[in-house]
């Protein structure tokens, strides 16, 4: 008994078109050259149906995982940003502290410098000197 040949010239399309025919032509060459395996190759495809079914529940489950992960993302960089908000506001308010002491200091140190120059003063007028 002779076979047709499955071989055909096929037009120029685009790779996945090309696939699809050629995997459409294999799984027609096992079902004409293997009737036997044809059950056997429908159960399979029924189980995969199956197995889509469990795809869907699992996509389901990690897009669920992926919102959980990305709102826990979310309020950890929250927490984070505002504890370095918290930080540069203490910082300011100690460079304030630290500049304020710094101006007491200036004008005690003017003061001091004012007290040694009128101390001089008197001390070349009262005629002693070293």
């Amino acid at each position: 008994m002779e076979r047709p040949s499955l071989e055909i010239n096929l037009p120029e399309t685009h790779e996945e078109g090309k696939l699809y025919v050629v995997d459409s032509l294999n799984n027609l060459n096992k079902l004409n050259v293997c009737p036997d395996e044809s059950q056997h190759s429908l159960d399979e495809e029924e189980s995969t149906r199956g197995t889509g079914e469990n795809m869907a529940g699992s996509n389901t489950r990690n897009q669920r995982l992926f919102f959980v992960t990305f709102i826990l993302t979310l309020i950890i960089s929250l927490a984070l940003v505002s504890f370095v908000i918290f930080l540069i506001i203490q910082t300011r308010n100690k460079m304030d502290q630290i500049s304020s002491r710094l101006l007491s200091e200036k004008k005690n140190i003017e003061e001091l410098k004012k007290i040694n120059n009128i101390l001089l003063k008197h001390l070349n007028q009262s005629g002693i000197k070293d």
